[in-house]
Parts: C-alpha cells; sequence; structure tokens
C-alpha cells in the first residue's frame, strides 16, 4: 500500500525540496480544469481517473517520469489519486506517497511566523502571522502584556496570562488559539477587518466556542449583518495587555474596511494595502451587474485612494505594514513570498516601492479600474455567508465553497520596486 501523509507533512516536505534536501515530484490527477485553474506549484499533470485503463508508458511518455523518481500524488480528495498510486506501485513503483484528502487538505494548510517589529517601546507586543498557504490569507493574533486585574471579563481570569486579541480568523480558529497558547496568552476579543470576499470568516465562530467579544468595523452595520457583532468606531481602541489597537477606517475595498493600528509598531491593514499592490474595489458591488460593478468600482477607488494617502501613509514611515493577503497565482507560485517567512512591509517601503501610490487621484482611479482581475471563487457565496444571510450546510459545502486562492488585490500593472530600508 502507498504511504498516505496528512496536508502538514506534506508541507514539510514541499519546504524540504525548497531548501534541496529532498527530491519528489508532485503529480495531480484531477481534470485539466480544475488543475489550470488552481495547483500546487511545481506539480505534474496527468489526468486520471479510477477504473479507467492505465498504460504505464503513457503516463512515463507523459510526464517523463519513471521508477526511479520518488512520486507524491493529488486530487480532489484524495480518492483517486490513492488509487493511482496503487497502479503506480502495481508497475514498479516503490517510492510513491499520496497527499491525503488532496487539494481539499491543502486548502487547511497553515504556517505561524513572528511579525519583526521596530524598537519604538512597545515592549510587551508580539504579532503573529498565520498564514494560510494554498489561499494566501494572513490572519494576525496580537499579544500584549498580563491583564490587569478586572481587565479580562471573564471570571476566574488569571492574570499572569497575557492578553491577545485575534485578527482575520479563518475557519480554522484551532491555529490561533495553539498560536496563544504556545505564548501563554489568552484570547479576549476576535476582530475581522471587514466582510471578507474570498474566505469563510471563523471570527464569529471562535469568539463564540472563547465567549468573547466579535468586533466589526462600524460601518459593517449598512451592509445588513445579520449577526450581532460589537462595533468598533473610527479612531476607537482596545487595550490589549496595555497595548492599543487603534481602529482606522480605511473604505475602499468595501465600505466597510478599517485596518488595526497596534501600538506604535504596526498596521494590520486587511485588504487596503498589500506589500505589492492595494485591494480591488468592486467585489462588494458586483452583484449589481457590469454597470452597477463598474461605478461601484470608480466609487471604491476614490475612497481607497482616500484611506491610503489620507490614513495609512500618514502613519509613521518604520511602521510594518501587516496585509490580509499574498498573492498566490492559479499555479501555486507566490511571487516573491516564502510561505513560512513574515509577509511585510513598512509604510515607507510601501509609499516608495509601490508605483500605484505615487499617482494623483484621477490616476489612481483610471488604474485600480482599469482592468478587473478574476473574481475569487463563488465570492457572492462566500460574502452572504459571512454576513450572516447564508451558511454551507455542512463541513464539505464549506471546503468547496472557499477551494482556490484569493483574488483580492487590483491589478495595478507593475511589480513593486526593492525595500531598501
Amino acid at each position: 500500500m502507498p504511504t498516505v501523509i496528512d496536508a502538514d507533512a506534506f508541507r514539510d516536505r514541499i519546504d524540504e525540496r525548497r531548501r534541496g534536501e529532498r527530491s519528489f515530484a508532485l503529480v495531480d490527477t484531477r481534470p485539466d480544469e480544475s488543475y489550470e485553474s488552481w495547483r500546487i506549484a511545481d506539480s505534474v499533470h496527468y489526468f486520471y481517473k479510477p477504473a479507467h485503463e492505465f498504460d504505464i508508458d503513457d503516463f512515463e511518455a507523459e510526464t517523463g517520469l519513471d521508477a526511479s523518481d520518488a512520486i507524491v500524488t493529488t486530487c480532489a480528495k484524495g480518492k483517486s489519486s490513492l488509487d493511482f498510486a496503487e497502479e503506480l506501485e502495481a508497475a514498479g513503483y516503490d517510492d510513491v506517497t499520496v497527499l491525503a484528502d488532496g487539494m481539499r487538505g491543502w486548502s487547511g494548510v497553515y504556517d505561524r511566523t513572528a511579525v519583526p517589529l521596530p524598537d519604538v517601546g512597545d515592549d510587551a507586543l508580539e504579532v503573529v502571522q498565520i498564514q494560510r498557504r494554498a489561499k494566501g490569507c494572513l490572519g494576525y493574533l496580537v499579544v500584549g502584556g498580563r491583564a490587569s486585574e478586572g481587565d479580562s471579563g471573564r471570571e476566574n481570569s488569571d492574570d499572569s496570562v497575557r492578553v491577545a486579541v485575534a485578527v482575520d480568523v479563518s475557519r480554522h480558529g484551532d491555529e490561533w488559539q495553539e498560536a496563544a497558547a504556545a505564548r501563554n496568552a489568552s484570547i479576549a476579543a476576535v476582530l475581522d477587518t471587514h466582510v471578507h470576499a474570498d474566505h469563510l470568516s471563523g471570527g464569529r465562530d471562535l469568539a463564540d466556542e472563547l465567549d468573547v467579544p466579535y468586533y466589526l468595523p462600524a460601518a459593517a452595520a449598512e451592509r445588513d449583518v445579520a449577526y450581532a457583532f460589537e462595533s468598533l468606531a473610527r479612531n476607537e481602541t482596545l487595550d490589549v495587555g496595555g497595548v492599543d489597537v487603534k481602529a482606522l477606517a480605511t473604505p475602499g475595498h468595501t465600505d466597510d474596511g478599517a485596518s488595526y493600528l497596534v501600538g506604535r509598531s504596526a498596521l494590520l491593514t486587511g485588504d487596503t494595502l498589500f506589500t505589492d499592490s492595494v485591494g480591488r474595489t468592486e467585489l462588494q458591488f458586483a452583484a449589481g451587474g457590469e454597470e452597477h460593478e463598474s461605478a461601484g468600482a470608480a466609487t471604491g477607488a476614490e475612497r481607497l485612494y482616500d484611506s491610503l494617502h489620507g490614513t495609512l501613509l500618514a502613519e509613521p514611515d518604520g511602521v510594518v505594514v501587516c496585509p490580509g493577503h499574498f498573492t498566490v497565482a492559479n499555479d501555486g507560485t507566490t511571487g516573491d513570498v516564502t510561505p513560512g517567512e513574515p509577509v511585510t512591509t513598512t509604510v515607507g517601503a510601501a509609499r516608495r516601492g509601490l508605483g500605484v501610490l505615487g499617482l494623483d487621484r484621477e490616476a489612481f482611479v483610471e488604474r485600480i479600474t482599469a482592468t478587473l482581475p478574476e473574481k475569487p471563487p463563488n465570492y457572492e457565496d462566500v460574502i452572504a455567508a459571512n454576513r450572516g444571510v447564508k451558511s454551507p450546510p455542512s463541513e464539505t459545502a464549506a471546503i468547496e465553497l472557499e477551494l482556490g486562492p484569493n483574488r483580492c488585490a487590483a491589478d495595478t500593472g507593475a511589480k513593486p520596486a526593492a525595500d531598501d530600508d
């Protein structure tokens, strides 16, 4: 029988291969359309369906592989690839491994890494970046100092435990809980930067599980959110173990978008500002048809310009920008990003390195709206679920709903310059 490994173990093999410590070929057996729309980087495509006659000569001619190669197989759910792996073993391949749960399993792989912060006196502060590798989603755990008596608002609280807040939590809230436990921290609140369009937020579920407040920016009330939440007004602050987390209204990607200024050190910018681009501005309006989408994109771009230049770029150059995503292409590549390493820039580096930020207002709007990128898969249903008006009927449906990379960045048409800080 072929060896079956889970997605976390496969992630480690991917990293070992990148470092030159391991060699293997990943064979993806899904249909052409699925493979072309989203795959793991450096995979080899060979369509296979159980019950079809398998021809080892055809496989080797099409892929260039042979029995001397180590092979890992994947498919959508891990079933066809297991059958395929057994065919390879029967043909004399003796180093064949199967990715359990296939691309479904891969979509739930995470990395956690500490964000390097400037030395500006926020001594109690830690920011942990929680990366969802296959989708490029980034969430955060902000950890402050210890709670003062009564600060946590929870009975029997231990004032030796540090205080944390979880930001932009994906469906797998245990990743944030494990990050907190590793730092002897208790999550006292859960925040989202906006109503997301590319992935299902796990914020409400985590807040409910921990019996802590769940916060959205105040403007989310205008998006007909159907569940109760605590509202964070413009410039309102939360005390996280002696570190202020300040809500900055930064509409543009959506009307309700906010960024969170953490002490004097970091900006959690959600989908407003990325390391290599800015947020696209039409997804909130796209359901209204092409004309409504176009007008909404332009209005959003005007608001985004104001949010960037009037709010985020007004912060000191050394403040670390912690975005809500990094780019994952359809072929699984991540550009200059190395998963597992911090994905950040600084306010100063963004100002100097992102050409789109040097445009005047009119040119900025024109650039942002000239080419609207491919939309995230199932974005309308994802938005509806995150507004609380429609829920996936099962865990399987939730997995299917958000398969694929995020596509929340605008097409700015230029690669950023290198950071010379």
